[in-house]
């Protein structure tokens, strides 16, 4: 049964039985169809038309999706299903929504024709379960490595066989280092060029989805902000106002690096939508002294102080002189990512100093804190600066490059593997994952 309400107190729709899963798979299908002919190196663009009516070519699946509403209220829960599928793809991944659309296509039709027969939905649950543990421990398996000339062929079959452009990406991410990150911004010319610079990335995230810039890519950009950081719970407001006051004064972006509760959060988030000022929150990395740590080295890199009021700091007198500053921000679902103008010659000191204490660190606790530590100073941040002769041409380049850094950024972490589907016909083909189990 499926119930579509119009409010909370009110039903709008009722459909039951056979009728109700004729519409969800009707909506299934239209969503899925227009998603699939995106898939692979050959896959075909699809132009949407945006709110204000201008075309949007892109080749995303997420992106495909987004823009996917249905008159019909029911086959409209159908496609929200699949929305569902495909963003949280984007969000965890980045790369393959096209893929996760018609598995999840699949998987639905497929629980259809089961459901009602021997099988029971707990069972079909835990046969899924079962079947999603084994699959991911065989493609752990099957796994390669990544080497230059690998990472360049991922770059460049995400980004449709483009080899130009998945040139430049694969540049991009060995110009970053190792510890490096690789973001994307508009060109202000129509040339695509590289530019790397000093930053750093930290693995905490948007408090507030209301902070995002770009909600279809769940990701907030501030420009030149200003940066806060805080050991201490942030509980009221008013404790910061002279800080949120500077920032408004100043016409700067802020970005909050600080443990702060919901309501301040909430308030922060409704005034970045309102316009009233351009910020984020999120919550320092780590917990303990090892948080505290970390804090003082994103201090040394954007010359901000650290509040901490175990040290007898008091944030009711907080002043703007404990403010640093960085050349940009990115918040992403990936986590921040600060670039800076310049390395303060004291990161140099610090780094060698690490380096010391983990050359002679034993203990297997410490060395991932002091590893992490050394990441983070020692990272480059790469951006590609996408360019076109028209705003539809950038923008559909722009979808690739989106995916290509995120396929590279994976296939570096856990490798790679065959592509076109083969990997998952190789798991659909072992005899361990098939049968009633």
């Amino acid at each position: 049964m499926a119930i579509q309400f119009g409010s909370p107190k009110i039903v709008k729709e009722l459909s039951f039985k056979k009728e109700a899963k004729d519409k969800l798979i009707n909506g299934i299908d239209k969503l899925a169809e227009a998603v699939a002919s995106t898939l692979g190196a050959s896959g075909r663009t699809v132009v949407l038309e945006d709110d204000f009516g201008n075309p949007h070519v892109t080749k995303d699946g997420v992106t495909v999706a987004n823009y996917i509403n249905l008159e019909d209220p029911v086959e409209n829960l159908g496609v929200t299903m699949l929305k569902q599928a495909s963003r949280n793809t984007a969000s965890k991944a980045g790369d393959g929504t096209t893929t996760s659309t018609v598995l999840a296509q699949s998987i639905i039709k497929n629980y259809f024709k089961l459901d009602g027969e021997k099988y029971s939905f707990r069972d079909i649950k835990n046969g899924m379960d079962k079947f999603v543990k084994l699959a991911v421990k065989n493609l752990n398996k099957k796994a390669l490595p990544v080497d230059d000339k690998r990472l360049n062929q991922v770059s460049v079959i995400s980004c449709n066989n483009d080899t130009e452009l998945g040139n430049f990406i694969a540049e991009a991410f060995r110009s970053a280092g190792d510890n490096g990150v690789v973001t994307m911004e508009t060109s202000p010319t129509n040339e695509t060029y590289i530019e790397t610079v000093d930053g750093t990335h930290i693995k905490s995230t948007s408090k507030s989805i209301h902070f995002y810039t770009n909600k279809e890519k769940e990701v907030s950009e501030l420009d030149k902000p200003l940066i806060f950081l805080c050991a201490s719970e942030v509980s009221n407001i008013r404790r910061i106002q002279n800080i949120l006051e500077f920032a408004i004064k100043s016409n700067r972006s802020l970005l909050l690096i600080a443990p702060c509760e919901q309501q301040i959060v909430s308030a922060l988030a409704m005034n970045h939508v309102k316009g009233n000022i351009k910020c984020n929150v999120i919550d320092p990395p780590s917990f303990g002294l090892r948080r505290k740590d970390i804090l003082d080295d994103i201090a040394l890199l954007t010359g901000a102080t650290v509040i901490d009021e175990s040290l007898g700091d008091s944030l009711d007198n907080v002043t703007p002189e404990v403010l640093g500053s960085a050349a940009k921000a990115i918040i992403d679902t990936d986590g921040t990512t600060i670039a800076i103008d310049e390395v303060p010659e004291a990161v140099a000191e610090r780094v060698a100093y690490l380096q010391e204490q983990l050359d002679g660190e034993d203990h297997h606790v410490m060395r991932p804190h002091l590893e992490q530590r050394l990441a983070l100073l020692n990272g480059g941040v790469s951006i590609v600066y996408v360019g076109g002769d028209t705003e539809v041409e950038v923008s559909e380049k722009k979808d690739r490059v989106d995916d290509a850094i995120h396929a590279v950024r994976a296939a570096k972490k856990e490798g790679i593997l065959p592509g076109g589907g083969a990997a998952l016909c190789y798991i659909a083909s072992l005899s361990n994952l098939t049968g009633a189990n």
